[in-house]
């Protein structure tokens, strides 16, 4: 006769640990995000009292904040409540609707502000922790996973946002702008959309992208962006071509379509070309293209190296700016 299957108690209790191990992981992030993390009150040009609101995050201990593009856009004053009570004027410093990020400012020093990290070193699985104030409920954290990484979603002025890092944890109206942080706290994302009847199917904006907007918009008040006229999107490159031409990279850009009259079309370039570098700095995902391009001036000659067909060709560009 089979012996029946009965519980193991030492299973049990390795439950119990991962769980607490879990718990604590969460909590322990929570403890460091949480002050840091405002909710964000707006007036908006014809309204008399409050007529919107959102999250967003201290980054620097002297008042510099962020949050999303959409929380902040046309509003005619802010208002900035911490954690702690404290209810402080808040103005913008700059907004960038392609990628939906905005900085803005609050008096302050010695504020708690969150750590910036890095969302190109997420893998899917990895634990994340939302933070935000969803319906007006301060301080509401969710957990959840990275469920897929390299998505692409559009901004609300049409522009894709690349490399956008899609997770699990809930999110509901108020929790943009808020942060998506790692297990050590650091930043990995900004929060900014969910599909809507979907269930657990949550969106941010990848810290990256942060850590190219911000300083442009720190230096110039809004993102400068060279324009070369084409559609791109980010792709891995055939292993084989890449072992035969000795890249060290493994993604490129390529190109979906070229506009007539544009730059690119008069440098020559094609569809289905795949852009893998810049002035000789290698270039493996669109927010790399956008950063390289932006340091240089527009009206001066840029030199693009291009995948075409398993060969490299060097394509000399003048980019326009937007």
């Amino acid at each position: 006769m089979a012996t029946p299957l009965l519980p193991d108690p030492s299973a049990a209790s390795n439950d119990v640990e991962e769980l607490d191990a879990y718990s604590r992981a969460v909590v322990s992030v929570v403890d460091a995000v949480g002050p840091a993390v405002v909710s964000i009150a707006r007036r908006g040009a014809r309204a008399r009292g409050p007529d919107g609101a959102g999250s967003g995050f201290l980054f620097t201990p002297d008042g510099y904040l962020i949050t999303n593009a959409h929380v902040v856009h046309e509003a005619k004053s802010l208002e900035a409540r911490l954690p702690n009570g404290d209810r402080l004027p808040a103005r913008v410093v700059g907004e960038d609707p392609a990628t939906d990020l905005a900085v803005l400012r609050v008096e302050g020093s010695s504020l708690p502000f969150v750590t910036i990290g890095h969302a190109s070193k997420l893998r899917v699985g990895q634990l994340v922790v939302a933070i935000g104030n969803p319906f007006g409920l301060d301080a509401t954290v969710s957990a959840g996973v990275v469920s897929a990484l390299g998505r692409s979603m559009r901004s609300r002025e049409g522009r894709p946002i690349e490399d956008v890092v899609q997770h699990t944890a809930p999110l509901n109206p108020g929790n943009s702008g808020g942060p998506l942080v790692d297990f050590k706290g650091r930043l990995v994302g900004v929060n900014t959309a969910i599909i809507a009847g979907a269930q657990n199917l949550s969106f941010a904006v990848p810290s990256e992208t942060a850590l190219w907007v911000v300083p442009e918009i720190l230096a110039h008040g809004n993102v400068r962006r060279a324009r070369l006229g084409v559609e791109v999107r980010q792709r891995l490159l055939d292993r084989r071509v890449v072992r035969a031409l000795g890249l060290d990279q493994k993604h490129g850009v390529e190109i979906m379509r070229v506009a007539k009259d544009s730059p690119a079309s008069r440098a020559g370039l094609e569809e289905g070309d795949q852009l893998i570098g810049f002035q000789g700095r290698a270039v493996s995902s669109t927010d790399e293209q956008f950063r390289r391009l932006s340091e240089e001036a527009s009206g001066r000659v840029v030199y693009a190296r291009v995948l075409r067909r398993g060969q490299i060709k060097t394509f000399a560009i003048v980019p326009a700016t937007t």
